[in-house]
């Protein structure tokens, strides 16, 4: 005769399916470790390095220059030109 429960009509497999395995969580650790060891060397993680060290935004400051560009009193040439050089600098150093 069976082993069928009825309390448990997919037997064993319900059991199995919400466990661990415990190779496959070691196996991500490792992943997961590796890419952080290798994150600093890589061109991608050097931007995002780049990335989460700019400022924050200043939401009145962006506000305060959409004004301004909206009313036509913002020397947008000339700030844009010192904008991008900086970019330029930060990229290249």
């Amino acid at each position: 005769m069976s082993d069928y429960d009825s309390r448990c009509p997919f037997g064993d497999q319900s059991q199995q399916a919400g466990r661990i395995n415990k190779n496959d969580v070691l196996d991500e650790d490792l992943l997961m470790e590796q890419i952080l060891e290798n994150v600093n060397t890589t061109p991608i993680g050097q931007v995002l390095k780049k990335i989460a060290s700019l400022p924050e935004v200043r939401g009145e400051k962006v506000l305060d220059v959409r004004r301004k560009l909206t009313e036509g009193h913002y020397d947008l040439n000339g700030r844009l030109d010192v904008a991008l050089d900086k970019v330029l600098e930060d990229l290249t150093a």
